[in-house]
């Protein structure tokens, strides 16, 4: 049995287990655990720090290619990122879709 406390990153995805994912949530759960600032991410992906805060906090939606950007940049699934970034947007619209997408 561990007696280390939780990291920051650690405790925040502890928060997330029962609430809906969006693609604000996933930029920084992820930047989080992988111990990248606000201010280092968004100079990598080319927004502002304001900006990668209105979209972490639901504030603003982003289009299917900043969302890939956002996957290339930190390494992880583009089509993750790209569906939770549309689905966004469709929930925006009143629409309550699951999107899954495949290689054409």
């Amino acid at each position: 049995m561990s007696t280390k406390k939780l990291s920051p990153a650690r405790k925040y995805l502890a928060t997330l287990r029962n609430a809906p994912l969006s693609f604000g949530r996933l930029i920084e759960s992820t930047r989080l655990c992988d111990e990248i600032s606000q201010v280092e991410l968004a100079r990598r992906v080319g927004v502002s720090r304001a900006y990668l805060c209105d979209i972490e906090k639901g504030r603003r939606s982003v289009s299917p290619e900043l969302a890939a950007h956002f996957a290339k940049e930190l390494g992880y699934s583009v089509n993750q990122f790209v569906a939770l970034a549309v689905e966004d947007q469709l929930k925006k619209a009143g629409f309550a879709f699951k999107v899954k997408l495949e290689a054409a």
